[in-house]
């Protein structure tokens, strides 16, 4: 039995975990995130690594930490979160009527008892597609409040919905957590995320 340790304050990271039924405990990492890679797989790999690598140095044994972190790039140039409305509009209005890919990265630090920690990692890449958008569907969704605080200026979970053509790949990595991957993943590992409820 381990004890599940989610690092990260994403409440959508959050909702994806209890949407599984996993009993498990929010602690999120102080450190400062300082980026040293250039390509978006690299960087979420790079920035959920330190984050579970943060967390978990202050935890005992028979624990798993688990970190993402989640960017949405556009021909390889990463888009991040709108510093304000303009720059929500103009990240949208990049996104229309194009393809973009929605990177994250993922590390689980497992603390066995007895055992040398294991540190696992991976990326997941999904492909997403959005219609093209007239300036008033754009300011319309702008205005909604709902892109501030999300990578790519949008959330697909939410009021954008209506606006994806179509995604080729995991759907839950776009709202935040590759949440398969990570099952799969772990259960190659002999731990099953679904025996600790």
């Amino acid at each position: 039995m381990y004890k599940i340790i989610l690092a990260s304050g994403s409440p959508r990271r959050k909702e994806i975990f209890e949407q599984i039924g996993i009993d498990f405990s929010v602690v999120i990492s102080e450190d400062e995130e300082v980026i040293q890679k250039s390509r978006p797989d690299e960087i979420v790999e790079e920035l959920a690594t330190k984050k579970a690598c943060s967390v978990a140095a202050d935890m005992e044994e028979g624990t798993i930490v688990i970190g993402a972190d989640t960017m949405v790039a556009l021909d390889g140039q990463v888009m991040g979160k709108p510093k304000n409305e303009q720059d929500a509009k103009d990240m949208i209005g990049k996104l229309q009527g194009k393809k973009h890919q929605v990177y994250t990265g993922v590390c689980a630090v497992i603390k066995e008892i007895g055992k040398e920690e294991r540190i696992i990692r991976f990326v997941q890449c999904t492909d997403v597609w959005v219609y093209p958008m007239t300036e008033e569907q754009i300011d319309a969704y702008v205005a909604t409040g709902e892109p501030m605080d999300k990578a790519g200026a949008y959330g697909i979970q939410g009021k954008f919905a209506v606006h994806i053509e179509k995604v080729e790949g995991e759907y839950l990595n776009i709202v935040g957590f590759p949440i398969s991957k990570l099952y799969q993943t772990l259960m190659k590992e002999g731990i099953d995320l679904l025996s600790f409820k």
